[in-house]
């Protein structure tokens, strides 16, 4: 069938897993087999169309474009039929962060978040916060030994800078499992640079309230630090 196509004049062949039931090896090893077998594929361009009712249309397109696909049919945040298509932003953020590929997709990758921002809201159809590259968390640390890793370096943490997709920095959120560092870290952010006499007597305030409460907020450090102030002067930079 491939073959009569090209023959009628076709210069993309779009191979879809339509269903989301195959495995990576599996539609990478379809796109292989085109590739080795059908009569003139080199004059058209092998196409990946893949739904993600398992969860593998981002797997299945990057394993069908390192098998010799050179398109990869895909929506911003993944939006499609039943549980969606693949997703823009997970492939070309792949290929960015595996260069070793020499697949080029000459995306601006900075304007992916505010894309995603601008379909969501156009379309009415929240991202999960969990989602991969646009979620709200996905660049959002609340445990301790996670934020102080970022806080030190954030490559510990973060295969990927957020500037990179148009994220402004990474996000340190204060609930009860952080520790000193991030607490230290969001005061001076907010304009508090703290001893660590100071930092003692802000933390234990800060775990009262954070067990109280699901995350602490610049506002509530502002109330601690008041408290703080009873007991030692703060440097306010």
């Amino acid at each position: 069938m491939c073959e009569k196509v090209i023959k009628a004049g076709a210069t993309v062949l779009n191979i879809p897993d339509t269903t989301g039931y195959c495995l990576p090896e599996e539609y990478g090893a379809k796109m292989k087999y085109l590739r080795d077998n059908v009569k003139g594929i080199e004059n058209v361009t092998l196409s990946c169309h893949c739904h993600n009712d398992l969860g593998m249309a981002t797997a299945n397109s990057i394993a069908g474009v390192i098998n010799g696909a050179r398109q990869i049919e895909c929506t911003i945040n993944g939006i499609g039929e039943r549980a969606g298509n693949t997703a823009l932003e997970e492939v070309v953020m792949i290929l960015k962060q595996h260069p070793y590929l020499n697949l080029e997709t000459s995306i601006n990758t900075k304007l992916l978040y505010d894309t995603s921002i601008l379909v969501r809201e156009s379309m009415g159809m929240p991202v999960q916060p969990n989602k991969a590259i646009v979620g709200a968390n996905a660049f959002a640390h609340s445990s301790g030994i996670h934020q102080d890793g970022v806080i030190k370096n954030r490559d510990t943490y973060e295969i990927m800078n957020p500037e990179d997709v148009g994220v402004t920095e990474s996000a340190i959120v204060l609930t009860a499992r952080s520790g000193r560092a991030a607490l230290a870290y969001r005061a001076k952010k907010i304009g508090y640079e703290l001893t660590k006499v100071q930092l003692d007597i802000a933390y234990d305030t800060f775990l009262s309230i954070a067990d109280k409460q699901k995350e602490v907020k610049d506002q509530d450090i502002h109330g601690i630090m008041k408290k703080v102030n009873a007991f030692s002067k703060i440097e306010i930079v």
